[in-house]
C-alpha cells in the first residue's frame, strides 16, 4: 500500500470512529431532552438548597429558560457517552501502538475517566454545597440573592472542569515517571512546591474562603502523592530510603 492510499485509509478510519462517536451522542442527548428541564433542577439543587427561604433562581434572557436546560441535556449526554467516544479513539489508535504501549495506555484512559467523573462527584457533593452556602451567607442585609441560571451554569462547568483536572494529578504524575522525564525520587524532592501549587490553585479556582480552597488543594495534594505510590510501583522504583539517598 502506498503512501497516499495510507493516509486515505486512516482518514477514513478516523471518519468513521468521529461519526459513531457523534451518533452516540446525538441518541443519548435526544433520549436525555424529555427530561432536560429535571436535570437542571437535579444540577441546580445545590445552590436552591442555599437559598433563603423564599429565594428562586432567575433567567435574564427570553430564551434562556429554554436553551439553559437542553445545554444541560447535551453536557449529560456526553458524559454518558464519553465511554463509547473514548472507545471509539482507542479502536483508532490502537493499531499503531505496541503491545507493551497497549497494555498500560488502556488502563491509564480507563483510570483517568473514571477520576475525571470523581472530581465532578466530589465538587458537586462537597465542594457545592460549602461553596454557595459561603456565598449566600456573604451576601449583605437587603440583597437578595437570585443567580441567574446561565450564569450558574457557567460557573458549575467551570467548577466541574477544575476538578475533573485536579483529579487527573495520579495520571500525569504516572505519565512522567512511566516516559522517563522524571523521577519518583525527584517528585518527593518538590513535594513542597507542589503544596504550595494546590494552594495557589485552590486560590485561583474556588471563591476566596479558606474552606472552599482547601477543598480543592488537598485533594490535589493527596492525588499527587498517590501518583507517585502508583508510578513507584508500576517503574519498579527503589524503596523511599533508596531514593533519598
Amino acid at each position: 500500500m502506498s503512501a497516499t492510499e495510507n493516509l486515505i485509509a486512516h482518514l477514513l478510519e478516523l471518519r468513521k470512529r468521529m461519526l459513531n462517536s457523534v451518533v452516540a451522542l446525538l441518541l443519548v442527548f435526544i433520549c436525555l431532552v424529555p427530561w432536560a428541564a429535571d436535570l437542571y433542577s437535579l444540577l441546580a439543587q445545590p445552590m436552591l438548597s442555599k437559598l433563603p427561604k423564599g429565594g428562586q433562581m432567575i433567567a435574564t434572557d427570553v430564551t434562556t429558560p429554554f436553551f439553559v436546560p437542553l445545554k444541560v441535556a447535551l453536557m449529560a449526554a456526553f458524559l454518558v457517552a464519553l465511554p463509547y467516544i473514548l472507545y471509539q479513539l482507542w479502536r483508532f489508535i490502537a493499531p499503531g501502538l505496541y503491545e507493551h504501549e497497549k497494555r498500560w495506555v488502556f488502563p491509564l484512559v480507563a483510570a483517568s475517566l473514571l477520576l475525571f467523573f470523581s472530581g465532578m462527584a466530589f465538587a458537586y457533593f462537597a465542594v457545592f454545597p460549602v461553596v454557595f452556602g459561603f456565598i449566600t451567607a456573604s451576601a449583605p442585609a437587603g440583597v437578595a440573592v437570585m443567580t441567574d441560571i446561565d450564569k450558574y451554569l457557567s460557573f458549575v462547568l467551570s467548577m466541574f472542569v477544575a476538578f475533573g483536572i485536579t483529579f487527573q494529578v495520579p495520571i500525569a504524575v504516572i505519565l512522567l515517571v512511566k516516559t522517563g522525564m522524571v523521577s519518583t525520587a525527584k517528585l518527593r524532592e518538590i513535594r513542597p512546591y507542589v503544596i504550595v501549587g494546590a494552594f495557589v490553585a485552590g486560590a485561583i479556582f474556588t471563591p476566596p474562603d479558606v474552606v472552599s480552597q482547601f477543598m480543592l488543594a488537598m485533594p490535589l495534594w493527596l492525588l499527587y502523592e498517590a501518583g507517585i505510590v502508583v508510578a513507584g510501583w508500576m517503574v519498579g522504583s527503589p524503596p523511599r530510603m533508596n531514593d533519598a539517598g
